[in-house]
């Protein structure tokens, strides 16, 4: 595959067309550089192989002249954000980068357990019933036992890897660098200077350290981790960030800092005062908070520029029908990936105002297998789901709304 398969998809063309038409002069941020560039803040939710409906959402953004100050998300978001952020300057369109990766990309090589394993998965994918299911589930006992997970997830973390380390950010301090480059100009629209480190820009990646019941932001929280987390690779926070419980084995880290510095880091960023643990396991930043839009909230304040939010699949927050354990299991697991996030636009619903509703169809978000005319309709329709965003978006609209809400906080 190539990046036009993607972006020349007739749907894709119109659809983008009629956007820079509508939306060509529209303001979307009081934050702008020389270019004419537009700065907003970006979290992405968590979701498998749907994720690529994502990349067609900054697609759409990128092609009105928005860019992306600071990126965060969960799992799938955690991956499209690193990309974002590492792979070109702060003031240039990455998505296309993104596309090209993905058009070489075989995430079938993403299933890196055994033969056993990949037969319950393509299985699992088939649709083939609970006894064939089972008895292909007893197969991975073992390496489930052993490993906490079916597929180590070597592959992805390799294929991250490369790709932090051909942009030139392979570190954590490289990545720092890159994203507090200051775009010519950068400032507010009343034209006003602005330092562009004093904005908050950054990365934000969620994960869930298991071992000590801790919701995690990477790299913010690794110093706790790592004795140098300058020297870390970008890619072990991603491989962090997704770690889908059963489906890949956690990630684990020893040699954990340990001392007085390291106890007022573990104190200070998590709250956390009992002895610094020997291991850390990190699964999926999503089983704690798979949409985290709060990661860049400023409280009591209209912002500089708003923070958008992708979300994947329609609004699916529907009334469950339990009658198995299976469904309570399911139930439960929706319940803790979800609660934390609903609770927040809950309380702040002026965030309503800022998320797009991808809908994603009937692609299965486990389906790592997934041919290329499913790959392309997911970004179609990450595509078209931020097109319609930007047509309703009203930013000044939304300052007097947020005013209101920040009066009310103060």
């Amino acid at each position: 595959m190539s990046a036009e398969d993607f972006v020349n998809q007739p749907e894709v063309k119109r659809c983008l067309k009629d956007l820079k038409t509508v939306c060509g002069q529209t303001i979307f941020s009081d934050l702008v550089d020389d270019a004419g560039h537009q700065y907003v803040d970006l979290v992405m939710e968590g979701g498998g192989v749907l994720g690529i409906a994502l990349v067609g959402y900054t697609y759409a953004l990128e092609s009105v002249g928005l860019r992306f100050r600071s990126v965060g998300g969960a799992s799938a978001g955690a991956i499209n954000a690193t990309l974002v952020a590492g792979l070109g300057p702060v003031e240039a369109a990455k998505s296309l980068k993104t596309i090209e990766l993905l058009g070489d990309l075989d995430m079938a090589g993403f299933v890196d357990g055994d033969s056993d394993v990949k037969d319950l998965v393509e299985s699992y994918l088939e649709g083939s019933g609970k006894i064939k299911l089972l008895w292909k589930a007893v197969q991975v006992l073992d390496t489930l036992n052993e490993n906490l997970g079916l597929n180590p997830g070597g592959s992805f973390y390799g294929w991250i890897s490369r790709a932090m380390l051909a942009a030139g950010v392979p570190t954590n301090a490289k990545l720092a660098a890159r994203m507090a480059t200051v775009p010519a100009g950068f400032r507010l629209r009343s034209g006003e200077p602005l330092p562009f480190q004093g904005t908050g820009a950054r990365l934000a990646l969620v994960t869930a350290d298991v071992s000590t019941e801790t919701k995690v932001e990477f790299p913010k929280m690794a110093p706790m981790y790592w004795n140098d987390p300058d020297a870390v690779d970008p890619a072990q926070f991603v491989r962090a960030s997704m770690s889908i419980p059963f489906f890949f084995y956690p990630m684990r880290l020893g040699g954990l800092p340990k001392g007085p510095k390291a106890k007022e880091a573990w104190k200070t960023l998590a709250a956390f005062t009992e002895p610094i643990p020997d291991l850390a396991t990190f699964i999926d930043g999503g089983i704690m908070s798979n949409f985290p839009i709060d990661l860049f909230h400023a409280y009591g304040r209209v912002p500089a520029a708003p923070t958008f939010g992708a979300k994947l699949g329609l609004d699916h927050r529907a009334h469950h029908e339990i009658h198995t354990p299976v469904e309570l299991g399911g139930a439960v697991f929706a319940s803790a990936c979800h609660c934390l996030d609903y609770d927040f636009i809950t309380r702040h619903p002026d965030y309503n105002k800022l998320v797009a509703w991808i809908d994603t169809g009937d692609h299965n978000w486990l389906n790592f297998f997934m041919p290329t005319k499913d790959k392309v309709d997911l970004f179609r329709r990450g595509v078209l789901a931020g097109a319609d965003f930007l047509k309703t978006f009203d930013w000044e609209a939304y300052k007097i709304l947020r005013g209101k809400m920040a009066a009310a906080y103060t």
